[in-house]
């Protein structure tokens, strides 16, 4: 199994200061590069949970006392780790980034590099796929979705040809889709504008935005006094979200003020936004976009 070397691997699990005893979480397993580097660091008595939807990731499964591998969805972070008896952690690790794995997999439809069937979805047991967006979402929901999640301006005249596309023909496969977005994908653009419009709807199947939000919501109550969380995004999206909850506890609007005019929030930042060095992007040009972002229970 290809996966990907992991990210900002030493920053991100350093972020978390392990104590050899402490029980931690890593909410995207994956490869399994970060839940290794965090078991190198505990002790005997120390505990590591991880969780992957991809049924990829069971085959990375480590073979360690220590630790537990939880084949579902990071949103549902606070209801299994209760199942299995954890009630509160030392720190929570989340790699955000889609796995070079499910990207290099042609049939996961994930790539623009392949022709494909268009599916996108990182749990294969959930019913809405790349093709339902594509093929039956309206014009202005596949509008939003694409000016929402790709950041796409001109979002309204992809929708409309789309839609007209489908109507004489189903739109099955990653190559059908450029096919009939061409006029919108200039050569020196190409790949950039592809990659937003599969951004978008990877994003949409995979509910990405609201799952990260359900999972920053439950850390603060997760975490332990001091305990850290560790969080790498990869585009700008999970990165505003991220930085905003870590700053305020919110992700929109204001925190209210007390009659001194003083903030509470739930999580402290640590340090500054973290970034790969050159080496490491040389070495993994996946690592170009990924933000590393640390913040601390109050």
């Amino acid at each position: 199994m290809s996966y990907h070397d992991p990210v900002l691997l030493f920053e991100s699990v350093g972020g978390l200061e392990i104590k050899p005893n402490g029980v931690y979480v890593d909410v995207t397993f994956g490869g399994g590069g970060h839940s290794r580097q965090i078991l190198k660091q505990l002790g005997a008595d120390g505990k590591l949970f991880a969780f992957d939807q991809d049924g990829d990731a069971l085959r990375n499964e480590i073979e360690d006392d220590r630790f537990v591998l939880i084949n579902e969805n990071f949103r549902f972070i606070s209801r299994f780790l209760r199942l299995n008896g954890v009630k509160k952690v030392d720190g929570i690790l989340a790699d955000l980034g889609v796995s070079s794995h499910q990207f290099d997999s042609a049939e996961r439809g994930f790539s623009t590099r392949f022709d494909a069937d268009l599916d996108m979805r990182m749990n294969s047991a959930d019913t809405v796929s790349a093709f339902e967006v594509v093929n039956h979402y309206s014009e202005e929901e596949l509008s939003q979705v694409l000016f929402q999640y790709g950041e796409l301006r001109n979002s309204r005249a992809l929708a409309k040809e789309i839609v007209q596309a489908r109507s004489e023909n189903e739109i099955r496969t990653s190559f059908q889709l450029k096919s009939v977005l061409k006029r919108f994908l200039p050569k020196p653009k190409e790949h950039k504008i592809l990659a937003q419009i599969f951004q978008a709807i990877r994003i949409e199947v995979n509910q990405e935005m609201q799952v990260l939000k359900e999972f920053l919501l439950q850390t603060p109550d997760l975490l332990v006094e001091e305990g850290r969380l560790s969080v790498i995004s990869y585009h700008s999206l999970e990165d505003r979200l991220v930085k905003r909850f870590m700053q305020y506890g919110l992700f929109e609007g204001e925190p209210e003020k007390d009659f001194y005019g003083n903030v509470e929030v739930p999580l402290k930042k640590v340090g500054k936004l973290i970034i790969p060095s050159q080496e490491e992007i040389k070495k993994n040009n996946r690592a170009r976009s990924a933000k590393l972002r640390i913040a601390k229970k109050n």
